[in-house]
């Protein structure tokens, strides 16, 4: 039982996801690993050959500019094609197949990681990725830009093995992970990029703890984290990094909303990525979604109003589940500041059909939205109405929240039929 809960603690420790991760009943085990400490800076700089190495060649850099804004500002085409040049011309390096394999990651994203269609491009790229990578490796165990790639290679692909409980691969490739991740640290000093895995493991290896009770005693194998650590190690990455400063923001965003419970300080880290790429429909909804939580309620409302106009246009990562968020905001900017119940009910209907098309039929959009139908319906007067959204929230709502205690009651004051 115990090495079956390190195995399932490894691999959460990396795959840091927006949701909790479901752990298994079991898993099938396999030889222990040693324990990683994960000092800082191990070797000096100055002792290290980095000839060759793309990760820190700024002319790479200014060239992959345009590149990586690209991917996340998703015009996934012409930042494929930037990254099949940068193939061309170093075949045998790691860095193209791994860009090539973040910007696919980037078509996964929007959907919540729901979409599969992505998924074996995705994981050929980081494989050939660690193929290329291992190759350097081999060749000098002291390639520490080898063992970035081996790291961030193996943990991508853990966290997409996690999201389609595969938990034998993901745990397989984030224990291979965290080892390559112990050996990239020795160069910690020489880029920033070399602090993300770092950063995210300082955090989650205490969230984890935090979160999963039964995981505890697991975490003893495991160096000590430190969250406030990590978090400022996301700060240092996010201001001085260049391939992984937007990966930074994005996991800094998301840990300061969701795990920290601090939208404040999450909002103008937000704003500044659906700023910076105004057509990623993932950090535009979080944006909104922010500045609805924060009552900045005219950026929400503009931000919503694009959100739809991009789903309108068919705009690559504009789908459901940002036109779920965006209507809803709309349907709620109607009804309460003004006042038009027509179109708040029109917003409120498309929240609902968004949330049908993806799956998302017990969340609090949908549920909130029929919630505001059913009340409008009472005050007009519409009891076939009422009696329709108020039977769904009946059947969706968790038993012991308001919402369904709203319903039940109405419900058997007026006939469920």
């Amino acid at each position: 039982m115990l090495r079956t809960l390190f195995w399932v603690c490894l691999g959460l420790l990396m795959m840091p996801l927006l949701g909790r991760a479901q752990t298994p009943d079991t898993i099938r085990t396999s030889p222990p690993i040693p324990t990683v400490a994960l000092d800082t800076v191990g070797v000096l700089p100055s002792a290290i050959d980095t000839k060759g190495w793309l990760l820190l060649d700024k002319d790479i850099q200014q060239e992959l500019d345009g590149a990586v804004n690209n991917i996340y500002n998703f015009k996934y085409d012409r930042a494929e094609k930037q990254f099949r040049s940068l193939r061309r011309r170093y075949p045998n390096h790691p860095m193209p197949y791994f860009l090539l394999g973040l910007n696919t990651w980037w078509k996964i994203v929007p959907t919540q990681l729901q979409t599969l269609q992505y998924d074996k491009t995705f994981l050929a790229y980081m494989d050939t990725a660690v193929t290329k990578a291992q190759r350097l490796y081999d060749a000098d165990n002291n390639n520490y830009e080898a063992s970035f790639f081996l790291s961030a290679s193996y943990g991508f692909s853990a966290r997409l093995h996690g999201e389609r409980h595969d938990w034998r691969k993901a745990t397989v490739d984030a224990r291979r992970s965290l080892n390559y991740l112990k050996k990239s640290q020795e160069a910690n000093d020489l880029s920033p990029e070399f602090q993300f895995g770092q950063a995210l493991f300082n955090y989650y290896s205490v969230w984890i703890g935090e979160n999963y009770t039964l995981l505890k005693p697991v975490l003893l194998f495991f160096p000590k984290g430190d969250k406030k650590v990590g978090i400022q190690q996301l700060r240092s990455v996010a201001n001085n990094g260049f391939y992984t400063a937007t990966e930074a923001r994005s996991f800094l965003m998301r840990i300061l909303k969701n795990e920290e419970n601090n939208a404040e300080e999450a909002m103008p880290i937000a704003k500044y990525l659906a700023t910076t790429y105004p057509d990623n429909g993932y950090f535009q909804r979080f944006y909104a979604l922010l500045a609805y939580d924060q009552g900045e309620f005219a950026d929400c409302e503009r931000v919503s109003r694009e959100i739809l106009d991009k789903i309108n246009r068919g705009m690559p990562g504009y789908e459901g589940i940002s036109g779920r968020y965006a209507s809803y905001f709309l349907g709620y900017l109607m009804q309460n500041r003004y006042r038009d119940m027509a179109k708040a009910k029109d917003y409120y209907q498309r929240c609902i059909v968004f949330a049908e098309s993806t799956g998302d039929n017990s969340g609090g959009f949908y549920l909130f939205s029929n919630v505001n139908l059913a009340r409008m319906a009472v005050k007009a007067k519409d009891l076939a109405a009422a009696k329709r959204y108020y039977t769904v929230i009946l059947d969706k709502a968790d038993r012991k929240s308001e919402q369904h205690k709203e319903a039940k009651a109405w419900l058997k004051k007026n006939g469920k039929s």
